[in-house]
């Protein structure tokens, strides 16, 4: 292989640049990005860099040993892509040839048409989105935060921790519940309720309220009327997959690949958020939207990529982490289908305890708060992977 191009200069994308580099891969290397920045980290986003303890400066994934020697063409993006020849067209027009492709395109934020062209709705997935997004918290003024996911969650803290007025309008009746489950779904809600920040679950929005471009308000299902001077959307978000429609990929709720990362075409695959890999625990093809799924499976699509004969290896268990109102919640596995909950120490009502999901005396997923060497402990013993489960939800 002669010219390998990874195109999406984000975390995943590095990721995958260092593991070619790392695995005896010496020619031309070329990253593509969206984006005008370098790879920067983007979990301090919604937490750091809001309440200005770190800089764009301080969020720089590069090291100094890197060594990659890449070519770097940022500030246009992939337009399109050819699988049968490996081409990749740029949106200045140029065009990329190679002989290997890591698809790291990622994932942008869902947007409420209804709210769009309004100077005070936000979301949260760019730096540029911090940046626009940061100077809105001041002390005494209102937030709506439509969606109770973990990003929304997140901007709720630090805007509360700001000194603002902070209401959660979540469609669902527990927030987290689809990853935590109901009882600790609740539990960290009731967390944002002890930090002053109101949640109004199982809520339906009927209307909007706009003037002079801005939105003032909102109207609920029954009548209640929230006030607010900040709306933040965290609905969730879509995979960049859109440049990829007529290439020769296949594409169903992201770029769907096998147990490492291959895609439907040879030569081809794909990381990160926008990648759909095959989960042999549950049998399905599923985005893990997961820090450490884009630093850790790129070096796997890599090995297959370099490595015809490469054979699939054992996936580590999904792990993700999030600070809020200062409790950091750390969560390994999968609860789907967990018919056992254990509190194994400390107190759930001090919001620092570890409970573990059991499925048949098995366990299946460790949820720490507070509890980070504990955690770190039972997160080791979820290593061997569990039985499958059989109609388990797809992650999208």
């Amino acid at each position: 292989m002669k010219t390998l191009a990874i195109v999406g200069a984000s975390l995943s994308g590095l990721s995958a640049a260092r593991a070619a580099r790392a695995q005896g891969f010496t020619g031309r290397l070329v990253i593509i990005g969206d984006e005008p920045h370098r790879p920067y980290d983007r979990p301090p986003l919604s937490k750091e860099f809001l309440l200005g303890r770190v800089t764009a400066e301080d969020l720089s994934l590069e090291c100094d040993d890197d060594g990659l020697e890449a070519e770097w063409l940022l500030g246009s993006g992939a337009a399109s892509l050819d699988a049968g020849s490996r081409s990749i067209r740029l949106k200045d027009g140029s065009t990329v040839q190679a002989d290997g492709i890591v698809i790291s395109t990622g994932a942008r934020a869902r947007q409420l048409p209804t709210l769009a062209g309004l100077s005070n709705v936000f979301t949260l997935r760019t730096l540029a989105d911090a940046q626009d997004l940061a100077p809105e918290l001041v002390p005494g003024s209102r937030m709506a935060v439509i969606g109770a996911g973990f990003i929304g969650a997140e901007v709720a803290a630090a805007a509360a921790s700001r000194g603002m007025d902070v209401t959660i309008i979540d469609t669902k009746p527990v927030p987290f519940a689809a990853q935590l489950g109901t009882e600790m779904g609740g539990l960290v809600g009731g967390l944002h309720a002890a930090n002053g920040v109101e949640l109004i679950s199982s809520a339906v929005i009927e209307d909007f309220y706009s003037g002079e471009g801005n939105v003032t308000g909102l109207r609920l299902q029954g009548g209640r009327y929230v006030g607010t001077d900040v709306v933040v959307v965290g609905i969730g978000a879509e995979p960049n997959t859109e440049w990829l429609e007529g290439s020769g990929l296949e594409l169903c709720g992201g770029v769907v690949c096998d147990a490492m990362g291959r895609t439907s075409a040879p030569g081809i695959v794909a990381v990160g958020d926008c990648a759909a890999w095959f989960d042999a625990e549950v049998g399905l093809h599923r985005r893990m939207e997961h820090w450490t799924c884009a630093l850790e499976r790129p070096a796997v699509a890599v090995e297959a990529l370099l490595d015809a004969g490469a054979t699939s290896k054992p996936a580590k268990p999904h792990y993700f982490w999030s600070d809020q109102h200062g409790v950091k919640l750390q969560f390994a596995g999968h609860s789907a289908g967990y018919d056992r909950l254990e509190i194994e120490a400390g107190d759930p009502q001090t919001h620092s305890c570890l409970a573990v999901y059991y499925r048949a005396d098995v366990p299946i997923a460790v949820l720490g708060m507070n509890q980070p060497r504990l955690f770190t402990k039972w997160r080791r013993s979820l290593a061997a992977p569990a039985p499958a489960l059989v109609g388990a939800a797809v992650v999208h």
